[in-house]
């Protein structure tokens, strides 16, 4: 019936299930977050509506939230999800840090500071009435300051849209495509540049929907006011692009850079922040004693701490008993400023911009950074290129459409041509303008040019000295002759 030889079995504690549950529970909870994360992400989920066809479901939102089928720890997921899209009221916050500031304003200050010339498809020579107009129509646009807002703003956004205002009796000119012959004279007004949070994307029925269309999810129209714009009235750069099943997120922009690099900004700011403390902190004292004594009698003991406390500092002296030991532990600042120099060293990488250049002083320890200023020079040639020379070439349509065309007769394409971003020493600019003479020297003894054309050379050359200068044509023979006189004697 019973057995009493039989050992009585003792209950061992469920320690392992314990920690299984614990750990589905948080697994659950990072599951959740990510779950979160991705819902914000991700505004639309891929088609399954075509009948007959098998969707993967790799492709469906709930594929991503988890990323077990592709080996992804869902922490990690939940890592490089939170890198998303911040919103831009929050990047308008972010771009008050000054350093933030400095990343997004310095490479559209350094690409427009060495200016460009604007050179017509005709070859002809050009009236210097027309280009002094030009020039004076430029100052009265402030392009300058247009160029400079609309590249440090799409870093701080993602996206910058431009709009050319243009004065039009049609009620309906923004809303019908872009017509240049539509411009009447003097009807240009000036360039208005939009905050992405005050206008709104429309899409129609086939780039929202077919993925093969051209411009699939390239928005047609834009809401401004209650007013419809349609895109070719809009110049609109971006950061790095997304992808497609991203730019509904993204507001159909781009990547800023505030979103890139706050993070890193956050860690630089901290450690630079920690390293008074540590100065202020470094020392501790360590104060041998009996705890049974002090538990007895604690008040005594608080009380002979805060007088050590007040009576001391780091140039004091400390008083104790013949009987007590104290020993000082020192932390060492040995490599506080590397490690802090090491946080802004990051952020400048992914600001693209010499570290030396960003924070206005040569680092401890770090080299001149010449190599970074070739990358950088390349990096303002690209801003150049695709963010600021699209507004300059609807800028420059408009404006001789509306002003030169009606003053001067003049219609002619103009092409933005823009001057190296490296800005030379006098003794450089001499040196070139040394090799300028001997080469014009050369081609005028093969009879290749003659003295107008150095003439004219010489006098649009800003580095020459004599740009501008009238010069008659019996004065450019002469250049000429003693041009041909000082090549003879060299050689």
């Amino acid at each position: 019936m019973f057995n009493i030889f039989k050992k009585k079995t003792i209950e061992q504690p469920k320690k392992r299930k314990i920690e299984q549950i614990e750990k589905v529970v948080k697994l659950e909870s990072i599951s959740q977050k990510v779950d979160a994360l991705v819902q914000h992400n991700f505004q639309r989920d891929a088609s399954s509506d075509v009948q007959g066809i098998g969707m993967d479901s790799a492709t469906l939102k709930e594929a991503y939230s988890f990323g077990g089928g592709y080996g992804i720890s869902p922490i990690v997921m939940q890592y490089f999800a939170e890198q998303s899209f911040i919103g831009y009221q929050t990047m308008s916050l972010l771009a008050q840090n000054w350093l933030i500031s400095k990343a997004c304003i310095i490479p559209a200050k350094d690409a427009i500071r060495n200016g460009y010339d604007i050179t017509f498809n005709s070859g002809d020579d050009i009236d210097i009435r027309i280009l002094d107009r030009i020039r004076e129509l430029d100052k009265d646009f402030k392009i300058n300051n247009n160029l400079v807002e609309l590249s440090y703003f799409n870093k701080v956004f993602g996206i910058r849209i431009c709009m050319f205002e243009i004065d039009s009796t049609d009620p309906q000119y923004y809303e019908k495509p872009f017509n240049i012959d539509s411009v009447k004279p003097k009807a240009y007004k000036g360039i208005s540049q939009i905050d992405p949070v005050w206008i709104t994307p429309i899409l129609n029925s086939q780039n929202a929907s077919d993925p093969s269309d051209m411009d699939f999810y390239v928005p047609e129209y834009w809401l401004v006011s209650g007013r419809k714009i349609h895109k070719s009235h809009l110049i609109i750069v971006k950061g790095d692009e997304v992808a497609d099943i991203l730019k509904p997120t993204y507001r159909y922009g781009g990547i800023s850079l505030t979103q890139k690099i706050f993070l890193r900004v956050y860690s630089a700011e901290r450690t630079a922040n920690e390293a008074p403390m540590l100065v202020q902190t470094k020392r501790t004292n360590v104060r041998k004693t009996d705890i049974a004594q002090v538990n007895s009698n604690i008040d005594s003991f608080k009380a002979g701490l805060e007088a050590q406390i007040a009576l001391r500092d780091n140039y004091g002296t400390l008083a104790i008993d013949l009987e007590e030991d104290v020993i000082q532990l020192d932390t060492s600042l040995a490599e506080v400023d590397t490690t802090i120099m090491t946080q802004y060293q990051l952020v400048a990488g992914i600001a693209n911009i010499p570290i030396v250049k960003l924070l206005g002083t040569q680092m401890k320890g770090f080299s001149s950074g010449l190599g970074e200023y070739e990358a950088y020079y390349q990096e303002l040639e690209n801003e150049q290129s695709y963010i600021m020379t699209p507004l300059l070439d609807r800028h420059y349509q408009l404006l001789i459409k509306s002003y030169i065309e009606p003053e001067f007769g003049f219609n002619e394409n103009a092409t933005v041509v823009w001057k190296s971003v490296q800005s030379m020493s006098a003794k450089e600019k001499a040196e070139i303008q040394e090799i300028k003479s001997r080469t014009d020297a050369t081609l005028a003894g093969i009879g290749a040019i003659d003295g107008e054309a150095i003439q004219k050379r010489i006098i649009t050359d800003p580095d020459s000295g004599y740009m501008g200068a009238v010069i008659e044509t019996q004065e450019s023979e002469s250049i000429l002759s003693e041009l041909l006189d000082d090549s003879e004697n060299q050689a």
